[in-house]
């Protein structure tokens, strides 16, 4: 069964395309290395009066938007493996925390099993 690691973050509006730029050439390693997909999407319709808005659950601030993304990978040891590689890219590895144009510490991540998929 495929497996996603899923991220959510928030980021300054004003800093989305310095992001678009650093996840398209992240995505093009993980897709190298083997990942299945590569998906980085940022916060349109966020707005909810019956559910938590995601702004809300990833503590945005005023003139912060989230950005949602996924990778997918036909199983949690291929995830392992892809992964490996990918840190072990010269190109990733000489990306740090302090060049990101959002708070590393404030990105939340996960591994998740896939439920169902149609």
């Amino acid at each position: 069964m495929k497996y996603v690691d899923g991220f959510v973050l928030p980021i300054a509006e004003d800093r989305i395309d310095d992001y678009r730029e650093i996840a398209a050439q992240a995505g093009e390693i993980w897709k190298e290395h083997g990942a299945l997909e590569y998906i980085e999407c940022v916060g349109d319709d966020l707005e909810s009066d019956e559910l938590v808005p995601f702004p809300k659950m990833a503590g945005c601030h005023e003139g912060e938007t989230v950005v949602f993304a996924w990778i997918v990978y036909r199983s949690r040891e291929h995830r392992d493996e892809v992964n490996r590689k990918v840190m072990e890219d010269p190109r990733i590895q000489a990306m740090g925390p302090k060049d990101m144009p959002f708070d590393c510490g404030r990105m939340a991540w996960g591994g998740f099993s896939v439920l169902v998929d149609k």
